[in-house]
């Protein structure tokens, strides 16, 4: 058997911007809606929403159904936490906060084989064929077609993002305008001229160095952020779209107003 390669990767190399959707709601069938929506990966977050690993798994499994990568959000600093989303075959992980080079570097030994890394062998999972796939292509596939993300969301990770960038093994930056935003004092001003400065740094040492750069939210117009670099887009998500259509719903009947309020992952911010 082949082990599934990553559709990110894939529309990436053919020149394409692939959109991503945020999902925090933790029903796989939610999932296979943005499958049918066409994405090309979903975002799920183990940082902030309360998911399980088994539930996690299920949701992986339903994006395969429909060609979609996951990329799965971890809980900051704990070994076990990288890598459990790559054995259930998640196609990425996204560490947020990172800061300082030498932690990307300690990102990258922890989740690559060798030789980029000290990930030690398993196997025995799905990403594995559970021991039906052989070695050598495991731990290739687990170097080439599984992707590192790390986040750039805080003053100090903007100073040394130039470092970060240069660090061999990670795939992707991801600049995260609202805890930037809120870390300088100016929280959801995503627009504000000290976050797109700062916006722009980071794609320029991504571009520097050879990184992938992906978007949480269009924080700008798509014409714009492409021409800063910026590749992969996540469109929005779940509980925003949700919310929306329920406050129309409510409202069409009612006879009142009820906007929702701005938020990162849409494009009002």
């Amino acid at each position: 058997m082949k082990p599934r390669k990553s559709r990110l990767l894939r529309e990436l190399n053919a020149g394409a911007n692939p959109c991503t959707l945020k999902l925090n709601l933790n029903d796989p069938r939610i999932i296979e809606l943005a499958g049918l929506a066409g994405a090309a990966a979903v975002w799920l977050c183990n940082e902030h929403v309360p998911n399980d690993w088994t539930n996690l798994e299920h949701q992986v499994r339903a994006a395969k159904l429909h060609d979609m990568d996951t990329i799965v959000r971890v809980s900051k600093g704990s070994y076990s936490d990288y890598v459990k989303p790559f054995e259930m075959d998640a196609t990425a992980i996204m560490v947020p906060h990172v800061g300082t080079a030498e932690e990307a570097r300690k990102i990258v030994e922890m989740t690559r084989f060798q030789p980029l890394g000290r990930r030690p062998i398993d196997g025995g999972n799905i990403d594995g064929a559970f021991c039906q796939l052989p070695m050598t292509e495991y731990l290739k596939h687990g170097n080439t077609e599984k992707l590192l993300i790390l986040q750039i969301e805080s003053p100090e990770a903007l100073a040394n993002v130039e470092e970060i960038a240069a660090v061999p093994g990670f795939d992707i930056l991801l600049f995260g305008p609202g805890d930037f935003s809120h870390l300088i004092g100016k929280a959801g001003q995503v627009g504000d001229a000290e976050v797109v400065a700062a916006r722009k740094r980071v794609a320029e040492a991504a571009r520097e160095h050879g990184k992938h750069l992906m978007i949480p939210g269009m924080v700008a117009p798509r014409p714009e952020l492409e021409s800063e670099g910026w590749r992969i887009f996540n469109l929005g998500a779940d509980v925003l779209s949700l919310g929306a259509a329920f406050n129309k719903l409510v409202s069409d009947y009612t006879g009142t107003s009820a906007a929702m309020p701005a938020a990162v992952y849409n494009s009002k911010s």
